[in-house]
């Protein structure tokens, strides 16, 4: 494939932009399933730094993966991998930008959303609070009904007993490794399975 065009992904993640040799090379976005977007300058698969580049990144010079500061958005490798893709070293930083579903737009530095200061979901930020007594549960008011013993991931439903990833329609998105399995399990909402509220005393 040459020129522009789209490629969807198994996992319902489309690429949309320039081509070349039948990998992403140039300007071109990811449109996940759940909504977020991920625009980026590539080269040869991978997001990379394009000074020169107009529209996405400023200034001018050749093209250059960089070293990853502690302050820059560095995704895990396995969020880019697609077919014929060369294989990506964790140590490289990949400059783009990322827009999650309902607008916000992810900052490198400056990051105050949930900063622990202002815990208040981005659209509560926008729309504001709800009265005493209806707390907002998620940044997706009403939020998703989570099928019973899994947890609500952000892209999906995952159930620890199988440690499968599903998405919001319950298709097959992934296997959770030892470390997204705990990170889900320490962080994420949980289907309820019992009643909370006022317990009398006995």
């Amino acid at each position: 494939m040459e020129g522009r065009g789209s490629y969807t992904l198994p996992t319902g993640t489309e690429y949309r932009g320039e081509l070349k040799d039948g990998m992403f090379h140039g300007e071109g976005v990811l449109l996940f399933p759940g909504g977020g977007r991920y625009q980026a300058v590539w080269h040869r698969g991978v997001p990379a730094e394009v000074p020169g580049s107009p529209g996405l990144l400023g200034g001018c010079g050749a093209l250059a993966l960089v070293p990853c500061p502690p302050s820059l958005f560095c995704p895990p490798p396995s969020l880019f991998s697609a077919p014929q893709s060369p294989p990506v070293t964790p140590r490289l930083c990949w400059q783009g930008k990322y827009t999650f579903a309902d607008g916000l737009e992810y900052e490198d530095e400056k990051w105050h959303y949930c900063d622990g200061y202002d815990r208040r979901f981005y659209t509560e930020i926008c729309s504001g609070l709800k009265p005493a007594g209806i707390s907002q549960l998620t940044n997706l008011d009403p939020p998703r009904k989570i099928p019973a013993g899994c947890y609500d991931c952000g892209d999906g439903f995952y159930n620890p007993e199988t440690r499968i990833v599903v998405d919001y329609k319950l298709r097959f998105l992934r296997n959770a490794d030892d470390d997204e399995h705990e990170w889900i399990i320490r962080t994420c909402r949980k289907a309820e399975d019992e009643t909370t509220g006022h317990k009398p005393k006995p």
